[in-house]
């Protein structure tokens, strides 16, 4: 049909301009000359450039540069992002489709080719682009969302099991299953339950395939399972529904509760034999004896477990901040960083506490005495608290007098008692300040006494109640306690501390005025003078010596991965050469063919631990004298002691710090051990 009389022409281009401006697309049309042969409005929008002032028209057939420039000042890689274009330009065959990232955080996606005629001639070039900022933040945060729980699904100490409900076939195991079970993954997957013969009790089994076939989710189910090995243990499991791509599959957690069965089958014995027990009144005691030493033997197996847990990761953290800061940062990342690096150490802190007050407890606090400075404990307090200063308008300051430069002492110690306080005042205080203070109070020629103070401006604390703080889970009252939180653990820890360090610990304060909490506590001096720490070790290649021309070579044993990639990385950073071991067996047979300078020996680990390992190298001609440093996050002084007694000579808990391990390679290969005549 027609159009309206004289009004063809004009209703096809607002047509035309109309489908284009709807179009999800910014679109850019450029003629075989180079000139704008079209745009439209969204161009603009995705672009995020000012509309022009007057209709679109006017910029037709003007050169594209001026579009162009505006475009490139937007790309954060403005040099990729030209050449690019010159390039399609000049080969008008070239298709293009790529993603462009923006100075301003977002994406945009591009699209390009050549436009022709019916009869193939080039008449210019398309462009598209397409704001995709949503969809590329949407599979990043789908990507974390599946390494979290990647990382929590094959680090929890339960196994966790999925199989088929139509096959009951494994289709997925962790870590934890696969030692829990002691068949190979490979093995694993792919059979039942059945084939494996995992199950120790066939009634059980059937019993939990009919529960299952009813359509009933089973919670703590208990039963015996048989490893690979034909040993058999207890566990409790939870089995639920869920279903995957429209298939159905049962999740199943699995805790070993051996130890508990066994306790529980003692405790059944002897409630058989309650009446005897109860009149022979001499065994009745002697089994109240062997309880409460068992109980003693338990606190201290969990104390020793949670730290190794606890660490080990705290461990990975603290070394790959080190490595991150290592390989190169810019400024704001460096602050990130400083902030990372300080949290973790807060966590060490607060994870030192928890276990000071439990081995305080049962007097097993035993204080270490390295070169510290004063000063950078009062720094490290700072530095910890400074954000939560900040966000509350409060000023925290340091006033410091002279101070020693040659003390001996327990860093964690000292700092934590001096958190403890300093967070508390920083908790109790609205307005005004934190002020912490430090200064000697005697000093002879062998050790000094200084004392530690904290003020702060914060609500005060009636005279009645001071005494009563110090005394652990004790705060001034239940209203306190609602409005402020916390467990009242930290004056109790410092009270202990500051008196294990020679020391006292007290307040002052008056309601509504503020208070001042301080301790005491009395340092040795070093045996030699002049020798302080007035800057942080600094490892580098010329630290570590050669010898005989060659490179040292270590030995790391380590069944941690990312400890092991991370020691690794710092030890090859300086010069030295690595060799690894996942187990103890596996450094023994190492040592057995290689002679080491240096062997840095984890204690826990599968198939053989440290201490048995290092009792068969010292037998080797190769391993008689060569040191052998414990690196492990068993970090109470029983474990310094028994690597001790196993032949290693010396002892570092993790987390580690780089330079501290660095520093103590370097002093190892400077000193070897002399055979003995």
């Amino acid at each position: 049909m027609g159009t309206v009389s004289g009004h063809g022409d004009e209703f096809r281009t607002s047509l035309q301009n109309a489908i284009l401006n709807e179009a999800p697309d910014g679109i850019l049309v450029v003629d075989e000359n180079l000139s704008v042969a079209s745009v439209n409005e969204r161009f603009f929008r995705v672009w995020k450039m000012a509309m022009p002032t007057g209709a679109l028209d006017e910029i037709l057939d003007s050169p594209h540069d001026s579009l162009l420039e505006q475009a490139i000042v937007r790309v954060a890689d403005s040099t990729a992002f030209l050449e690019r274009v010159h390039a399609l330009y000049a080969n008008p065959e070239l298709e293009d489709s790529c993603d462009i990232p923006l100075k301003d955080g977002r994406t945009l996606k591009r699209y390009s080719r050549a436009l022709r005629n019916e009869d193939g001639k080039y008449l210019g070039r398309v462009w598209y682009f397409r704001d995709i900022t949503d969809t590329v933040n949407s599979q990043l945060a789908l990507l974390e969302s599946e390494i979290r729980y990647r990382t929590a699904f094959q680090t929890t100490l339960d196994a966790i099991a999925i199989t088929s409900l139509k096959e009951g076939r494994y289709v997925e195991v962790n870590q934890a299953f696969v030692v829990m079970s002691g068949y190979p993954y490979e093995e694993i997957i792919g059979n039942t339950s059945l084939q494996l013969n995992i199950w120790a009790d066939p009634e059980d089994r059937r019993r939990f395939s009919q529960k299952i076939i009813d359509g009933e989710s089973l919670l703590n189910f208990e039963t015996r399972f048989r490893r690979k090995d034909g040993s058999e243990f207890w566990g409790i499991f939870s089995v639920s529904r869920m279903e995957v791509g429209g298939e159905p599959y049962l999740l199943s957690i699995t805790r070993d509760i051996t130890s508990r069965k066994h306790a529980e089958a003692e405790l059944a014995e002897h409630q058989k034999h309650l009446e005897q027990l109860v009149k022979e009144r001499t065994a009745e005691l002697l089994a109240a004896k062997e309880a409460a030493e068992a109980a003693n033997i338990a606190k201290s197996a969990f104390l020793a477990n949670i730290s190794h847990e606890i660490r080990t990761p705290l461990n990975a953290i603290t070394g790959m901040a080190y490595l991150i800061r290592h390989g190169g940062l810019k400024d704001g990342q460096c602050a990130q960083m400083d902030k990372l690096e300080a949290a973790g150490e807060h966590l060490l802190s607060i994870i030192n506490a928890v276990l000071e007050l439990s081995k305080i407890e049962a007097g097993k606090v035993v204080l270490t005495e390295a070169p510290l400075r004063i000063e950078s404990v009062l720094g490290n307090v700072l530095s910890m608290l400074n954000e939560r200063a900040d966000a509350k308008g409060l000023r925290l300051e340091i006033q410091a007098g002279a101070l020693p430069t040659d003390l001996l002492g327990d860093q964690t110690a000292l700092q934590q008692a001096l958190l403890n306080y300093a967070a508390n005042a920083l908790k109790f205080t609205e307005a005004g300040h934190v002020i912490l203070r430090a200064h000697v109070v005697e000093e002879g020629a062998d050790d000094a006494m200084l004392r530690f103070e904290v003020e702060d401006s914060g609500i005060g604390i009636d005279e009645e109640t001071l005494p009563r703080l110090f005394s652990a889970f004790e705060q001034a009252d239940n209203t306190t306690t609602r409005k402020y939180g916390g467990t009242g653990l930290g004056l109790a820890i410092t009270r202990h501390l500051a008196e294990l360090m020679g020391g006292r610990a007290g307040a002052s304060s008056c309601p509504g005025q503020g208070s001042t909490f301080w301790f005491t506590a009395r340092l040795h001096k070093q045996p030699y003078a002049g020798v302080g720490l007035s800057s942080p070790v600094v490892a580098s290649r010329e630290m570590l010596p050669l010898a005989e021309g060659k490179r040292n070579r270590l030995l790391l044993v380590e069944d941690e991965p990312v400890s092991r990639e991370v020691a690794m990385a710092i030890l090859e950073d300086v010069g030295l050469v690595v060799d690894t071991a996942e187990n103890g067996k596996q450094a023994v047979d190492r040592v057995a063919g290689q002679v080491y300078d240096v062997i840095l020996m984890d204690m826990q680990m599968p198939d053989m631990d440290g201490l048995e390992a290092t009792r068969r190298i010292r037998r080797l001609e190769q391993g008689c004298d060569v040191p052998i440093v414990a690196i492990t996050a068993n970090a109470f002084e029983e474990d310094r002691a028994r690597c001790l007694a196993a032949g290693m000579d010396d002892f570092i808990a993790k987390p580690v710090e780089p330079s501290y391990l660095l520093e103590t390679v370097e002093r190892w290969l400077r000193a070897r051990r002399v055979p003995a005549a």
